[in-house]
């Protein structure tokens, strides 16, 4: 895996992926930050959550229990000194659909949280990671 960060100007800088996609990240304006883009620790949440959300919808698709709507809602704590890790993070997924049983909706997000997904594995490492679902 091979990325690209370019700064463009003040605290912001642009992700490449030498694909053609782009993420642009700015920082506070505490640092000189214009609000331009993602805070990089919100990147960091965003990136697990969308980790997770590719696997959930996976394994519920191959179970055939295609969601119409798959969403995570994401909370995060972080310490109060540096460095300002996350402590605690607690993702609510919110996944409706007809044909979604919720013992396999169940199934997917715990298997996500506690086996598939690389990016919540590594911040466990640092934070509790909590995890729950309900249809809305």
């Amino acid at each position: 895996m091979k990325l690209r960060l370019d700064w463009q100007g003040g605290a912001a800088f642009r992700a490449d992926n030498g694909e053609g996609h782009t993420i642009t990240f700015d920082g506070s304006p505490e640092v000189g930050g214009e609000n331009r883009g993602f805070r990089p620790m919100e990147g960091l949440l965003a990136s697990a959550a969308a980790c997770s959300a590719i696997d959930v919808a996976h394994i519920l698709r191959k179970g055939k229990n295609t969601p119409d709507t798959l969403r995570i809602e994401i909370t995060a704590t972080r310490a109060d000194t540096e460095p300002r890790v996350f402590t605690e993070i607690h993702l609510h997924y919110v996944i409706n659909g007809e044909n979604v049983r919720d013992a396999a909706a169940t199934r997917a997000v715990q298997l996500s949280v506690e086996k598939y997904c690389s990016a919540l594995t590594m911040l466990n490492q640092t934070a509790k990671v909590t995890h729950s679902w309900a249809r809305q």
